[in-house]
């Protein structure tokens, strides 16, 4: 056997052989299959790299396990960077048995359990790369969605992760009762080919294909949660042997993760920006305090975190005049990072902030703006931003409603454009022009790119519109909020409405919309995945909300453009959220939502403490 690159197995389980663990080809893969039922004998286990887009898994070993499930796998080549190596595990006999899959993280080292556990994670985790073919796709979105699944299980013991178990996740929210459930449903399918029926059935989506075993089941129940919820509910409580699970039925079946960076540092995450390799970028506004009596000042940390939700070593940065940033953080065309300064601080802080600025980091978090940032071009109270395709920086003042360009990302040539707005929010550049709202006004400006109005303010459809975001074909959807102000610096009083979307053509012409539902409660941030489908953070009600695309073949059968794929009235709702702000998606199809503030906000120190991925739902987005 050619030499191992990592360590010698230990022994699988007491009396069984002692195997080798995976390194080049020609080494082995070995662990054990332990299903809930205890018997692990005579299950069909394959070695299999991830394929890419247009190419199928590659099998590149098979094993049987042995009476006490034990097995070694010879595997005839390795994964290069760009794919992952996995296994499943048939169980023996005819009819509709149950499927076992784990997948091996980067740097895995040791042997590995297949379980109930390890298949609902993997399910879960890479369900945007799992189809007919295997898991495929290409990096790095493959390979960091195999990275979130330890944060789910422990591969080489099949035990619960560190990450699922623990603060801020843990009893601190309902997703490990959520996890427990789901192993309860495939226990189900473990104990008879009734349960794997019933699995199957209940992750089919009227209209779709029957998903072929229980590993993929999971990947559709992951990509549709909330279809048929009640029915897998039912199933999970008829094997209980991981404990009891959720109490309730849900609406949907989500597994949402909170991440903090260690605690005692985010206080406020305002948005996210997400670089070519899965990195997030997450700007911040306040300085953190637990004491919510203290008031607090504006934040000078601006952090980044891995794919897998780990903060990046370094992080946080500071530096580069951050003070008090919003909701504006985007990327340069050569990889820098900049964060607009709106100045968010406690009424009562000692040291209140100006509001003028934009900050500039390097890839490696190292500051190039000055101490005050980049105040060229009348900088006002700035939130949302975004780079155009050309490379311009266009900046949205909801102080002045104006909105501020620098050509080429060269602040000695900033323009300053009134562009018919009040209260100028969100901002995104659709391969053709550049889309500005204003809250106050309920308008949203369509600009070419030297800044001229393509026509006049769009009108009608908007109510207090904040973040906007366009699909890859240019279509640009419209969160409308109904009823969020701000102080930049005076807050409007104006009515309110009920939560929406809309919708504008590539054009910058108004298609449709209002579109309401989805559980939709003070939408703030808006994002589209990689089929255009919609995603909304709700500024209220702790949900999640999925709207229909204009590409209606992506979206379950029978929904229009607009119309909503979260449950009506509650979303995707999870206990862990707060009020969010920023939403994105990234190249694994994790859905990023900012808890940005806390659900009944004390003035003194209202910031939340966490981002959020909600694993696998989405259609990946290549960054």
């Amino acid at each position: 056997m050619a030499a191992p690159l990592i360590a010698a197995l230990a022994v699988v389980l007491a009396g069984s052989i002692t195997v080798p663990a995976f390194g080049a080809p020609g080494d082995s893969v070995g662990g054990a299959v332990n299903p809930s039922t205890g018997n692990g004998a005579g299950w069909a286990v394959t070695a299999a790299m991830s394929g890419s887009p247009s190419q199928a898994a590659r099998v590149v070993g098979r094993a049987t396990t042995s009476p006490n499930g034990s097995f070694v796998v010879p595997v005839s080549a390795s994964p290069g960077p760009g794919a992952v190596l996995y296994l499943t595990a048939k169980a023996p006999g005819q009819g509709n048995r149950p499927t076992f899959a784990t997948v091996l993280p980067a740097g895995h080292s040791g042997r590995v359990v297949l379980n109930e556990r390890t298949t609902v994670a993997t399910g879960v985790a890479m369900a945007q790369f799992l189809g007919t073919a295997g898991i495929t796709g290409r990096a790095p979105g493959v390979v960091n969605a195999a990275s979130m699944v330890p944060n789910l299980v422990d591969v080489a013991t099949g035990r619960l992760g560190r990450v699922i178990t623990s603060s801020p996740n843990g009893g601190q929210t309902s997703t490990l009762a959520t996890f427990t459930s789901m192993t309860n449903m495939l226990a189900a399918c473990v104990a008879a080919t009734s349960g794997c029926d019933a699995l199957r059935a209940g992750a089919t989506t009227p209209g779709w294909p029957v998903p072929p075993d229980s590993l993929r089941a999971f990947a559709s129940i992951t990509r549709n949660p909330g279809n048929k919820a009640l029915e897998l509910f039912t199933l999970a409580k008829t094997r209980p042997v991981f404990g009891p699970g959720v109490a309730l039925p849900p609406t949907s079946w989500t597994l949402a993760l909170r991440f903090d960076g260690g605690g005692g540092l985010i206080d406020g995450p305002g948005n996210f920006a997400i670089d070519p390799e899965g990195n997030l970028w997450v700007n911040n506004n306040y300085v953190y305090n637990s004491d919510r009596r203290v008031p607090v000042c504006a934040s000078d940390m601006l952090f980044k975190f891995g794919p897998d939700g780990a903060m990046v070593d370094g992080s946080p940065y500071r530096g580069g005049g951050l003070s008090g940033s919003g909701f504006g953080v985007t990327l340069g065309p050569s990889g820098n990072v900049w964060a607009s300064n709106y100045g968010f601080a406690a009424p009562g802080c000692p040291d209140q902030p100006p509001h003028n600025s934009v900050s500039e980091f390097t890839p490696q978090g190292q500051p190039i703006s000055p101490s005050t940032g980049y105040t060229q071009g009348r900088l006002d109270w700035p939130q949302g931003m975004t780079f155009d395709r050309r490379g311009s920086l266009w900046m949205a003042n909801c102080g002045s409603g104006t909105v501020t360009v620098y050509p080429d990302g060269d602040r000695s040539r900033a323009r300053t454009i009134d562009a018919g707005l009040k209260q100028a929010f969100g901002v995104v550049d659709n391969g053709r022009h550049v889309f500005v709202s204003g809250m106050e006004s309920n308008n949203v400006a369509v600009l070419d790119y030297t800044g001229k109005p393509v026509r006049p303010p769009l009108t009608g459809m908007f109510q207090k519109p904040m973040g906007v975001a366009a699909d890859k074909a240019g279509n640009v959807w419209v969160a409308n909020s109904g009823a969020v102000t701000l102080p930049c610096p005076e807050r409007p009083s104006t009515p309110s409405t009920i939560g929406s979307v809309s919708l504008i053509s590539p054009d910058g012409q108004p298609v449709a919309g209002p579109f309401y539902g989805g559980g939709a409660t003070l939408p703030w941030g808006i994002a589209t995945d990689g089929d255009g489908n919609v995603w909304v953070a709700n500024f209220g009600g702790k949900r999640l909300s999925h709207f229909c695309g204009v590409n209606t073949r992506t979206c379950p059968p029978g929904k229009r453009t607009g119309a909503p794929i979260s449950p009506e009235i509650t979303g995707y709702a999870f206990d862990g959220l707060v009020r969010n702000t920023g939403v994105a998606v990234d190249q694994s199809g994790n859905v990023w939502v900012a808890n940005n503030w806390d659900e009944v906000p004390i003035q003194s120190n209202p910031g939340g403490h966490h981002i959020v991925a909600f694993v696998g739902m989405a259609a990946p987005v290549q960054h």
